[in-house]
């Protein structure tokens, strides 16, 4: 069910927003689609609209619901801005030509070019990795590369999501595209052949089965855990020292990472205050708060990032252009499909 909401006010945006809002404050409104569902977005919002004057108008739903609503609005759309927290949908909403291009220096000096789309139609503004998290008290010699997930060794260990969960869809995804399908196929075959048990359940999920035994090995990204690490999250904070992690791929392409990302919408009816809110996504101030409200690594390279999340270390990322994971992802779930993965 979509909700409709309003909000306002509150903390101080970064130069680069002042620099393309100028002296004044701006007038209007502007009106964002968005399947982001964490409260502690609220401060985005009331933030960028005590700075700027616009009033963030918001119809919450999930993605794939507001991507069919903006279709069927067509041209009477009154979305601004999309947003979704991964890039397979956002490239499913580009596809449909919901989205339209934008020229703005800030983003495209301040947002990398693997996180965004080459014509501006899309921008990544947070990331999350997903990565490996194993047992500490079961498993001595974690896999080191999401390759070894499908290693015999780690037979009956393994839990992950779903199939059908875009997570797994963008994982599978990377994977076709670096690796090619065959190998993909083989490494789906192997996956499966490993599980401790049949997917269910979300990333949180996974590392509560790591807890409670039924997992000694799962996939999830990093701000579940790194949420966990900061406040209490029932069935993984008590125990969460037994929990280690490892980002794959780490002398090779690096781990896979997924984004949050946003676009102008294709009708927009107020595409300046559409551009003013995607350049305060990209502030310094709004950067910071997606790693401390919602424990994500920022996009912006730089950026500070909170305690929690800096407690995961560093490391290399995936520089593979984020749109693959889209074009992929009708292939990704025939091969998860046609191995017979739940």
């Amino acid at each position: 069910m979509l909700s409709f909401k309003k909000v306002a006010a509150g903390v101080v945006a970064a130069s680069a927003l002042a620099v393309a809002a100028g002296s004044a404050l701006a007038e209007g409104v502007v009106n964002i689609y968005s399947s982001r569902h964490y409260d502690t977005d609220e401060r985005l919002y009331t933030d960028f609209e005590k700075k700027t004057g616009i009033k963030v108008v918001r119809i919450e739903g999930k993605a794939d619901e507001l991507i069919a609503r903006m279709k069927a609005e067509g041209k009477a759309s009154p979305a601004d801005v999309l947003i979704t927290v991964d890039a397979g949908r956002i490239w499913r909403a580009e596809q449909a030509g919901l989205l339209a291009p934008l020229k703005s220096k800030v983003l495209e000096t301040r947002i990398p070019a693997y996180l965004r789309h080459a014509e501006g139609k899309w921008f990544g503004f947070s990331q999350r990795a997903r990565i490996i998290f194993f047992d500490k008290k079961r498993v001595a010699e974690p896999p080191k590369t999401y390759e070894a997930l499908a290693d015999p060794k780690y037979k009956g260990l393994v839990c992950t999501r779903s199939s059908t969960n875009i997570y797994m869809l963008s994982l599978l995804a990377s994977i076709i595209e670096h690796s090619g399908s065959d190998k993909a196929s083989a490494w789906v075959a192997g996956l499966w052949a490993n599980r401790a048990r049949d997917p269910k359940g979300g990333d949180t999920d996974q590392l509560r089965g790591i807890i409670s035994g039924e997992c000694a090995i799962g996939l999830a990204n990093t701000y579940y855990f790194a949420r966990a690490l900061r406040r209490e999250v029932k069935g993984v904070s008590k125990d969460i020292g037994r929990i280690g992690w490892v980002f794959p791929n780490q002398e090779g392409r690096g781990a896979h990472v997924n984004i949050s990302a946003a676009g102008v919408a294709a009708h927009a009816p107020n595409p300046k205050n559409a551009k003013l809110f995607l350049e305060y996504l990209a502030s310094d101030s709004a950067q910071k708060y997606f790693s401390a409200g919602n424990d994500e690594f920022p996009a912006v390279p730089g950026v500070e990032l909170s305690a929690a999340v800096k407690k995961l270390g560093k490391f290399i990322a995936d520089k593979l252009p984020l749109e693959k994971l889209g074009e992929n992802q009708g292939e990704a779930q025939i091969l998860y499909d046609a191995a017979g993965y739940k």
